[in-house]
């Protein structure tokens, strides 16, 4: 049996966008499932678009998403190089090929001509397509100036007629009338190839079975089979994926502050939990499983639960994804993430984490939150003084006032400020006094954080503000409820 060899083969133009990301999730998957080979080739013809250092970007990019590939430029493998460019003296002999075989010709059109007659198809009300205007060169004319060193591309020589075909495994099979397909630019004036030439070139000579892309190249993938045909290769089979909406309208895009994949790790979203949610972008696993280890999505996928229609991104869902891997790490992970944000709020104070942490995890959602989350612990906010009043805790301003007071000079009294002793004195003195606890530890906790909700209680809060700094706090709330 021939061994399934897939590729990811992005263009260096940015950041991995999501649905780049997920393309290259399904390629990898594909290939692991069915224990074949994931290549990685960089599509870099088009200079004028290239990022300087997106390259790297893409491999560091994989490498953090954990689609480890077989063969690739920085790995190496049979079937080098894998960058586009370096494979320029490949692409104009198949080219010249094509000539021969009459499937492509050389065409000495300027820019200036090919805009005027589009310019003339546009006030007829017409779509332009190329009129095949250098095709009927003799041969010898067409050699001489190419010989001569004017410019020329080359174009493929689309039928007139006849249907070129293709069959995807989501789509099924397509057919078009070759009437409606331009004789598409194959070779560059620079030499460079198109897109459209150099993938099916590069696809055959590295074996490539299986093409997973969007659905924006559907309508290219006629031209490819025809291609195809005229080499007499056998064409790969097709994935065509549905785009990836940021709604129902509108396509995700970083032109318009839609994250890339390195933004959501950047934000403190989980890899694992991004991985999981992509997945589920536009494929089903065909029952209810919701979460997935790479393993896991390994063996279930299969392009069957794949989705025609476009898939929606939807933050809130990634962001319940995320929260729910925050709350399966173990302790000792969750404070090792966490400290870094930790850092940016409470470095400069000496705060115990690893507490901190414990009564962190179960209500982290997106790490870049964090800081926000536990600023009261760096600085005391403002805040009004009617969150004192609580109903159900039987507190109001004035039961406020007393119950500070009479916590004060027990928190006073504390020599070791460990959270046991300050449990134990608290509870104590509220037991001894014959007062409810929520009505102490209410005001106790708006006293010294200012905030409705908190990681924690009044008790857990005080030992980690530290001693002087929660007597502190105590005493400014008891002096604005004197006011």
């Amino acid at each position: 049996m021939t061994t399934v060899r897939t590729r990811f083969a992005p263009s260096p133009t940015g950041y991995l966008h999501l649905g780049g990301l997920r393309t290259a999730l399904f390629t990898y998957l594909f290939a692991r499932k069915n224990k074949g080979v994931f290549i990685l080739r960089i599509e870099d013809t088009d200079q004028v678009r290239e990022v300087p250092g997106a390259v790297q970007m893409i491999y560091d990019s994989l490498r953090a998403a954990g689609l480890d590939y077989d063969e690739g430029p920085d790995v190496g493998g049979k079937h080098g190089p894998y960058i586009q460019t370096q494979r320029k003296h490949l692409y104009l002999p198949h080219a010249l090929e094509l000539i021969e075989s009459g499937d492509a010709y050389p065409c000495f059109c300027t820019k200036e001509s090919l805009e005027e007659r589009r310019e003339a198809a546009t006030q007829r009300g017409e779509t332009f397509k190329y009129d095949k205007h250098c095709l009927y060169l003799s041969k010898d004319e067409a050699q001489q100036r190419m010989k001569a060193g004017e410019a020329y591309v080359i174009r493929q020589n689309i039928p007139l007629h006849g249907q070129a075909s293709f069959d995807d495994l989501l789509f099924g099979h397509i057919q078009t009338d070759c009437s409606t397909l331009d004789d598409n630019v194959l070779i560059k004036a620079d030499g460079l190839p198109t897109y459209n030439f150099a993938n099916v070139i590069d696809d055959h000579l590295m074996g490539i079975t299986h093409v997973t892309r969007g659905t924006e190249y559907l309508s290219s993938a006629p031209k490819y089979n025809l291609l195809y045909k005229a080499f007499g290769w056998t064409p790969p089979t097709y994935i065509h994926l549905p785009v990836v909406m940021k709604d129902a309208t509108r396509k995700l895009s970083k032109r318009y502050g839609d994250p890339s994949f390195e933004d959501l790790l950047s934000m403190g979203f989980l890899r694992d939990a991004i991985i999981n949610f992509i997945a589920l972008l536009g494929w089903s696993p065909g029952n209810d499983q919701e979460f997935f280890t790479k393993e896991e999505l390994i063996a279930a996928f299969d392009p069957k639960g794949l989705n025609k229609s476009p898939a929606i991104f939807n933050m809130e869902k990634l962001v319940w994804f995320n929260t729910e891997y925050i709350r399966k790490l173990s302790p000792e992970d969750y404070l090792e993430l966490v400290k870094p944000w930790f850092d940016q709020r409470l470095g400069d104070k000496n705060i115990d984490y690893a507490r901190l942490a414990q009564l962190m995890q179960g209500r982290t959602e997106v790490f870049n939150r964090v800081p926000d989350m536990v600023r009261f612990l760096s600085d005391m906010p403002e805040y009004e003084l009617e969150l004192y009043n609580n109903k159900k805790q039987k507190s109001t301003l004035e039961s406020s006032l007393d119950s500070l007071q009479f916590i004060l000079p027990v928190l006073e009294d504390i020599d070791d400020w460990q959270e046991v002793s300050i449990h134990t004195s608290v509870m104590e003195a509220i037991k001894t006094g014959e007062r409810k606890n929520g009505t102490v530890l209410w005001p106790f906790r708006i006293a010294i954080s200012g905030q409705l909700s908190t990681p924690g209680g009044a008790i857990e809060i005080a030992y980690l503000l530290g001693k002087d700094e929660c007597l502190s706090r105590i005493k400014n709330a008891i002096t604005r409820l004197s006011l």
